[in-house]
C-alpha cells in the first residue's frame, strides 16, 4: 500500500470531505483566555504575520522565551500565523519537559489556534466542488494557509496526546486527532499541487509546512504497532519512515519559518524515539550534521544543545554527553522546567558510569522539583541507592522509606495507571517484602530504558556491568532453593548477562541465556514480562545473524503470547521496529540471493555458556 499522502492521488470522496469538514468539532474555542472572542477577522497581511511568527520563533531558539510570547500574544485571536506561533511555543515547552501544567497550557493555546485558522478557511459546499475541474484555485493565500495551519494545530494536538503516558487510553485519543489530521494534510497536500501560487514565498513557507506534517505523520504512523493500529481502526492508513525522513529533510533545507521544526524532528527522532521506542538503530553522525547547521546560528539555544548531548550519549561518549547537558542548564535560567529533561539525562550518563551516588541525586532532584511522575522519581532513587557497594544501614533505613513513598504518589488517567508507575509501585513492594540484595534494580531499569543499545557501543562501559551481573548470578545459585524471588532475580540476571554477551560479540553464549530465562516461565512471581521480552531479544539475536525463519518464529510468538504482562505496550513498539527490519532484510536478502534459502546466512557458533 502507497505510504501516507501519495502526491499521485488527485480526489477525495465526499465522505472524506466531510470527515475534513468535521474535524473542526474536535476543537471548541479555548474558554478563559482574557481576550475578546474571536470573530472572522478581515485577513491580515499573511507576508507579515509569517515574518513576524518567524521573528519570534529566533527569539524562542534564543532561549528569550518571554519575548517570544510577548511579540505574539496581541494577534492571537486574530491572526492564524501569531496563534500557531504562540501554541507551537507552548508546545515545544510541553514536549521539551512532559510537566502536565505545559501539557495543558499547550493544549489551551492549541485549540485557540484551531479555532482562529478556521475562520480564515474557505467554507466550500460539496457540490461546488464537484462542479469545478479544480476548486483548489479558487482558494486565497490566506485560505490556503489557514488549512495548513488548521492541519498543524490537530498535528501538534495528536503528539501531545501520545506523550502524556503510553496507555491504550491516550493511543486512541490521539488516533482520533491523527485521523482528522490526516484529512486536514490531505487537503494542504492537494492545495500545494493544485493551487495557483502568485507569490513565491508564500509557496515555500507552504510547501516547508506541508513537508513537515507529511513527515511527521508517516514516522508517528511508522513506529505505531499493528495492534494499536487496529485498535484505532486506521484501515488503509500506513507510514512510511523512509518517506518521513525525506519529506523532513526537504523541510528543513528550505529558507523556511518551519525549517527549524523540521530539523528539530528530524534529529529528535534519531537521538530520542528511535532508542526509546525502538531497536536503537540510529545515525548520530546525520544527527551531528544538523546540529552543526543549528549552533551556528543558535550557538546557546537550549534545545539544540540538549538535542547534541542526547547524540553524544547515544554514541556512548558520555563525558562529553555531560557537559552538553550542564551547558544547556547554565545557558538560560527562564525557562527551568527543561534544567529537569537535562538532569534526566545526566542521571542516565552517571548510571551508565555506574556511579550510582551521583545518579541518586539527580532522581531525588527530580522528585523534588519535577511534576511529572514523582513515583517513577522516587523509585529510582531508590533503585540507584539498592546498587550502591556499600550497603550500610543508614542507607537500606533510606532506602526502604522512599521505597515506601513510591506507591503514594501513583496517578491514574482518565480512570487508567500510567504503566511506568505501576511497574515501579510493583518493584517497590517486592524490595520491600523480598529485599534488594539480588535485584539489579538499576540496570533493570537500564533495560527497560533500551540503554544496552548505548552501552555496547563502548565495551569500557560493559565491563564493569557484566562484572555486576556475574556476582549476581553467582549469589543466587548459592541461595537457590532458600529464595522465594530466586527464579525472578535469576531470570532477570540471565537476561541482562545475554544482552551483554551480545554487545560482546558472544552469540552463542547470549542464546543460552536467554533460553534459561523461557525455561524459568513457570516459576516467575513478578518478573513475567521477561519472558516476552526475552522472545524478542532472540529473535532480534537470529534478525542479527540472517537466520529469518527462527527469527520469525519468535517474533511470532512474541507478538501472540497470551499471559498478561506488565509494560506490553512499549514492548510492541520495539516488537513492530524488529518485525520491519526482518521484512527489510528478507526482501535484501532475496534481491541479492535468489533461490538461497532465507536462512542462510553466518550461523551463530555452538558454543557453551
Amino acid at each position: 500500500m502507497a505510504a501516507l499522502y501519495d502526491e499521485e492521488e488527485k480526489s477525495e470522496s465526499s465522505s472524506e470531505e466531510e470527515e475534513f469538514e468535521d474535524a473542526v468539532e474536535d476543537f471548541n474555542y479555548v474558554q478563559g483566555i482574557d481576550l475578546p472572542p474571536a470573530q472572522r477577522p478581515d485577513p491580515t497581511d499573511l507576508a507579515t504575520s509569517i515574518c513576524e511568527a518567524t521573528a519570534a520563533l529566533d527569539l524562542f531558539l534564543n532561549n528569550r522565551y518571554n519575548d517570544a510570547k510577548a511579540a505574539l500574544r496581541p494577534w492571537v485571536s486574530t491572526s492564524m500565523y501569531h496563534a500557531l506561533g504562540y501554541a507551537t511555543v507552548h508546545y515545544f515547552q510541553a514536549i521539551m519537559t512532559f510537566e502536565p501544567s505545559d501539557i495543558q497550557e499547550a493544549i489551551r493555546w492549541i485549540k485557540n489556534s484551531s479555532q482562529v485558522s478556521s475562520l480564515f478557511r474557505r467554507k466550500q459546499r460539496v457540490f461546488h466542488r464537484m462542479l469545478a475541474r479544480n476548486p483548489y484555485e479558487f482558494y486565497s493565500e490566506e485560505e490556503a494557509h489557514a488549512e495548513l495551519c488548521f492541519a498543524e494545530s490537530i498535528l501538534e494536538r495528536a503528539m501531545l496526546m501520545f506523550i502524556q503516558d503510553d496507555n491504550l487510553v491516550s493511543f486512541v485519543k490521539g488516533g482520533l486527532k491523527i485521523r482528522s489530521g490526516y484529512q486536514a494534510y490531505k487537503n494542504a497536500v492537494q492545495l500545494l499541487s493544485n493551487h495557483k501560487w502568485k507569490d513565491a514565498a508564500s509557496k515555500m513557507h507552504f510547501e516547508s509546512g506541508v513537508r513537515l506534517g507529511r513527515g511527521t505523520y508517516n514516522l508517528m504512523l511508522s513506529i505505531l504497532p499493528k495492534r494499536l493500529i487496529k485498535v484505532l481502526e486506521f484501515v488503509g492508513f500506513t507510514g512510511s519512515q523512509e518517506r518521513g525522513l525525506q519529506e523532513l529533510e526537504l523541510g528543513s533545507s528550505l529558507p523556511s519559518l518551519r525549517s527549524p521544526f523540521c530539523t528539530c524532528t528530524l534529529i529528535g527522532f534519531h537521538t530520542v524515539t528511535s532508542v526509546v521506542l525502538g531497536t536503537g538503530d540510529c545515525d548520530p553522525s546525520y544527527s551531528e550534521k544538523k546540529l552543526g547547521e543549528c549552533l551556528a546560528k543558535y550557538p546557546n539555544g537550549v534545545i539544540f544543545l540538549f538535542l547534541a548531548g542526547r547524540t553524544k550519549t547515544i554514541s556512548a561518549k558520555i563525558d562529553e554527553a555531560i557537559a552538553l547537558y550542564k551547558q544547556a542548564i547554565a545557558c538560560q535560567k527562564e525557562w527551568v522546567q527543561v534544567h529537569h529533561v537535562c538532569y534526566w539525562e545526566l542521571m542516565w550518563c552517571h548510571v551508565f558510569k555506574l556511579n550510582w551516588s551521583e545518579a541518586v541525586l539527580y532522581a531525588e532532584r527530580l522528585s523534588k522539583d519535577s511534576k511529572w511522575s514523582k513515583t517513577i522519581y522516587l523509585y529510582q532513587q531508590a533503585a540507584f541507592m539498592s546498587m550502591c557497594s556499600l550497603q550500610g544501614p543508614e542507607l537500606r533505613s533510606k532506602a526502604r522509606e522512599i521505597f515506601n513513598q513510591v506507591p503514594v504518589h501513583k496517578q491514574r488517567i482518565a480512570g487508567k495507571s500510567i504503566p511506568l508507575e505501576k511497574f515501579s509501585v510493583m518493584k517497590a513492594r517486592k524490595c520491600l517484602q523480598h529485599g534488594w540484595l539480588h535485584a539489579l534494580a538499576g540496570l533493570e531499569l537500564i533495560y527497560l530504558w533500551n540503554g544496552f543499545s548505548i552501552l555496547g557501543k563502548d565495551r569500557s562501559l560493559l565491563e564493569p556491568i557484566m562484572v555486576l551481573v556475574e556476582q549476581t548470578v553467582s549469589e543466587l545459585r548459592k541461595v537457590r532453593g532458600t529464595y522465594s524471588c530466586h527464579a525472578d532475580d535469576y531470570s532477570l540476571a540471565m537476561l541482562l548477562k545475554g544482552v551483554i554477551l551480545i554487545a560482546m560479540n558472544k552469540p552463542s553464549q547470549a542464546e543460552l541465556c536467554f533460553h534459561e530465562v523461557l525455561l524459568n516461565e513457570d516459576f516467575l512471581v513478578y518478573n513475567l514480562y521477561l519472558v516476552p521480552y526475552t522472545l524478542l531479544e532472540l529473535s532480534m539475536l537470529y534478525l542479527q545473524y540472517n537466520r529469518f525463519d527462527d527469527a520469525s518464529s519468535f517474533l511470532a510468538q512474541c507478538r501472540e503470547y497470551q499471559k498478561k504482562y506488565i509494560l506490553e505496550n512499549r514492548l510492541h513498539f520495539k516488537l513492530h521496529a524488529t518485525m520491519e527490519r526482518l521484512r527489510e532484510k528478507e526482501g535484501a536478502s532475496r534481491d541479492m540471493q535468489v533461490g538461497q534459502p532465507a536462512g542462510d546466512g553466518l550461523d551463530i557458533p555452538t558454543q557453551s555458556a
